[in-house]
């Protein structure tokens, strides 16, 4: 990849940090921007206390000057404000042994896995005897750190008018498909609580949330991102690492608690013959159209010009207070799985990770196809390639 990233953190350590590499120079990088997409994350009914402690801020450590990207890595750091609570259970450093120290570190540690979570194969993998040391690592507070580099990638697509739009189609049993262009009412699912467009289906959404709660349970569902306004000609198909569509679904795959990625039709392309599947393609006044979006804007790995389409699955957050039967690692006995604080349905949050981890994507394959060195360069290249193809 060209616009690479790493992130480095813990849920309850200092800060989270991520250091991007291959934004070109030129590139306007609102902090502002940066932050409105952090809070974007932090919202949606169902969430948990954490909420109401950290609200996320970003730094600008390196890589933009004067409010423009400069070529070189950009380093950003989050803090946790809930560090102040953790910074003996959390050193760094080996601190002294008082026993005020032991028994703070001590209630802390963690033996009993949760089903569902990292905790169980993470220990293992890792030889950790205190599973703390992989819960703090594999919590979706480590998201907070890819909204941010997803904010930078998003500075790069505004460059080529590339935009995208996110909301949530299901949540438990409540299932809801929008049947307006999503982003023609932006503004009623930004400010849903749900990330909905349909007020009743919010507050049936909202109960069912409630009714997991009031079982000591949690909930998950389902989410598109839409992305409009993209070229022809992203990604590849000759080879299978290249191609688009594989680079959405595995970078979206990524997020925490997702379960499955749909392109276009997705699963429902399995009980359809061709004839009902593959969008027409029709030419008018010397112009290319089509009918029909089944291929969700990517045909052979290769981006066709309509939006593409994504749809994913988030399940249930392991963490209940009602908790799973499961084992201690140190006794190897029954147990009840262990909990800390936890969302009840992180679902809205989840899908404004995944238009980050879209972005992000989307942005390498305009860095490869357009040049990644300046953005007057990628300007220039991507004009011309875009004279050139509306000529065939």
């Amino acid at each position: 990849m060209i616009f690479r990233f790493l992130t480095s953190g813990e849920s309850h350590g200092k800060c989270l940090n991520a250091i991007i590499e291959g934004v070109p120079s030129g590139v306007t990088v609102d902090i502002e921007f940066i932050n409105s997409e952090l809070a974007r994350r932090q919202t949606g009914y169902g969430r948990g206390g954490r909420m109401k402690i950290e609200t996320d801020k970003a730094q600008i450590l390196s890589g933009v000057r004067f409010g423009k990207s400069t070529g070189a890595p950009i380093c950003l750091e989050i803090e946790n404000k809930d560090w102040e609570n953790w910074k003996i259970p959390m050193s760094n450093t080996p601190v002294e042994q008082t026993e005020e120290n032991t028994e703070l570190i001590n209630s802390k540690k963690i033996i009993n896995v949760r089903p569902g979570h990292a905790d169980f194969a993470g220990a293992l993998k890792y030889n950790h005897h205190d599973v703390r040391n992989v819960l703090e690592r594999s919590s979706a507070r480590e998201t907070a750190a890819r909204v941010a580099v997803g904010a930078i990638a998003k500075c790069i697509l505004k460059e080529f008018n590339m935009d995208l739009i996110s909301y949530v189609t299901q949540i438990g049993n409540i299932k809801a498909e929008c049947n307006e262009n999503p982003f023609d009412i932006k503004s009623e699912i930004e400010n849903s609580p749900l990330r909905t467009f349909d007020k009743s289906l919010c507050e049936k959404m909202k109960a069912e949330i409630d009714l997991a709660k009031s079982n000591g349970d949690t909930i998950g569902g389902s989410f598109k991102v839409i992305i409009r306004n993209v070229p022809v000609g992203l990604g590849s198909h000759v080879q299978w690492d290249r191609k688009i569509d594989g680079l959405l679904a595995g970078a979206i795959m990524s997020i925490q608690a997702v379960k499955s990625v749909e392109i276009g039709l997705g699963k429902n392309s399995a009980s359809l013959p061709g004839s009902k599947t593959h969008d027409e393609i029709f030419i008018k006044d010397g112009k290319y159209y089509r009918k029909t979006n089944n291929a969700g804007g990517i045909e052979a790995g290769i981006t066709n010009g309509e939006d593409i389409i994504i749809t994913a699955s988030m399940k249930a957050i392991p963490t209940m207070v009602k908790p799973l039967n499961s084992i201690a690692l140190d006794k190897k006995e029954a147990v009840q799985a262990h909990f800390e604080r936890s969302d009840t349905c992180a679902v809205p949050a989840c899908a404004v990770v995944a238009e980050a981890m879209a972005s992000i994507i989307m942005a390498d394959a305009l860095l490869e196809k357009f040049s990644h060195d300046s953005t007057e360069e990628m300007k220039s290249n991507y004009n011309g390639y875009m004279n050139m193809i509306s000529e065939r």
